[in-house]
């Protein structure tokens, strides 16, 4: 069974890289075409992929599963426009493929080229939104890389179903069918073999809990594009507009708590605390949030849990949130520097100064002033979709849109140069 998975899997490999060097000559306007096709496709298909994710949300009730993961996990009519719309998005953005990032003439007369090309074969690794399928292929695609997915057990069948409509947009389209392949198989050690496939994987990018993230970097042979947690911060500084702050931070945990960019920690100066902390704790339990505070904000507001050490570093993906009060910017800013993910962290201020002391020091891939975390998405900064959004610092930061999924080379033009 083991040596059976591994020779499927390294098949898909071989497909990727065969069909890695087709979409890398492959015009703009077949990209599209075909990104224009999955789109109309996915619509069309609408039925069908509801059917199959009713049966993963079924599997995931009879397991257990919390409902912040059954949410993640649900797809809706929405929710498959909204796919849908990702890739007419994403057709519609300039291709980054082909630009010349630099250029410049040698004292030799060589003329030297910096030019943007496709990474190759990308491996991406994910657990529960099935919708990641469709918004990591698109994106892949319309830079001229060939996709190998690895989606969660309990989307199984939504996946599939996913990656069948956009196989045969791909053929209906006039590109290979294995420029976007899925591992079809639950198998756990589907995930170690494709991270020892380094003669035909160019990069991997696992999206998920920590310990899928840990397995994939402990068993990568090629580099690997991750996050580790999404502990995102909200601190209402003492200058902040207060009715401001508060809108923000139901935002920010409540609108939808089970992704990486939801807050998972409130700071809130102690100027202002005594005025603002009742207020918004009475918004946030309105809401079904269970507060863990430390002994300020318990003093203040007696109702909250007794946040422990942990808690500062717990990434809940539910409606649970962890609140401390500090003595000003400084405390919130060490706070985050000892207890952050440098995902998505967010100031709350009308002090101008304040405000860019924060977005300037605080080291996280992305930094608010006056606006929610959940803002960090491809989709919202631009990029039309996203493949995930890092916290590593080599080779992309932040959402991950059309640019972060290139690299480059040189070409040099010479007319008969050699070198002395």
């Amino acid at each position: 069974m083991a040596e059976q998975l591994k020779k499927q899997i390294f098949q898909l490999g071989q497909n990727a890289r065969e069909a890695a060097r087709v979409l890398a000559k492959t015009s703009s306007a077949l990209k599209n075409k075909a990104l224009e096709t999955i789109a109309n496709e996915l619509e069309i298909e609408k039925a069908t992929l509801l059917v199959e994710n009713k049966k993963d949300i079924e599997n995931a009730k009879e397991k257990g599963l919390s409902s912040a993961m059954i949410d993640r996990l649900t797809l809706s009519e929405k929710r498959i426009t909204d796919m849908a719309r990702g890739a007419r998005e994403v057709a519609a953005l300039q291709d980054p493929v082909g630009e010349i990032i630099r250029e410049w003439d040698r004292p030799n007369g060589l003329h030297i080229v910096k030019r943007r090309v496709p990474i190759g074969v990308i491996g991406i690794i994910y657990e529960s939104r099935p919708n990641v399928t469709c918004d990591a292929a698109v994106l892949c695609l319309k830079t001229g890389n060939a996709t190998i997915l690895r989606g969660g057990s309990e989307a199984f069948h939504s996946n599939q179903a996913i990656v069948a409509v956009m196989s045969r947009a791909l053929e209906k389209a006039g590109l290979p069918q294995t420029s976007i392949q899925l591992i079809a198989s639950t198998d756990r050690d589907a995930v170690k073999l494709l991270c020892e496939m380094d003669q035909y994987l160019d990069v991997i990018i696992p999206r998920g809990g920590h310990s899928l993230i840990e397995t994939v970097v402990n068993h990568a042979r090629m580099p690997v594009i991750k996050h580790y947690h999404g502990v995102c911060h909200v601190f209402v500084d003492r200058d902040a507009d207060l009715k401001m702050a508060k809108e923000i931070i139901v935002n920010a945990k409540c609108q939808r708590p089970g992704v990486c960019n939801a807050m998972e920690t409130l700071l809130v100066d102690e100027t202002i605390a005594e005025k603002f902390l009742p207020q918004i704790a009475k918004a946030l339990t309105e809401k079904n949030v269970e507060l863990r505070g430390d002994a300020a904000s318990k003093k203040m507001v007696p109702s909250m849990k007794e946040a422990t050490e942990k808690d500062w570093t717990t990434e809940y993906l539910d409606l649970i949130l962890s609140v401390r009060i500090v003595p000003d910017v400084n405390a919130a800013m060490d706070h985050l520097e000892r207890y952050g993910s440098h995902h998505s962290d967010t100031i709350v201020t009308k002090n101008k100064v304040t405000a860019e002391r924060f977005l300037n020091e605080v080291d996280s891939a992305t930094v608010y002033w006056n606006a929610s975390t959940r803002f960090t998405d491809g989709g919202e900064f631009g990029f039309g979709a996203e493949i995930g959004i890092s916290t590593d610092k080599l080779h992309a930061r932040g959402p991950m849109g059309l640019e972060e999924l290139t690299t480059y080379k040189y070409q040099i033009i010479g007319q008969g140069q050699i070198r002395n």
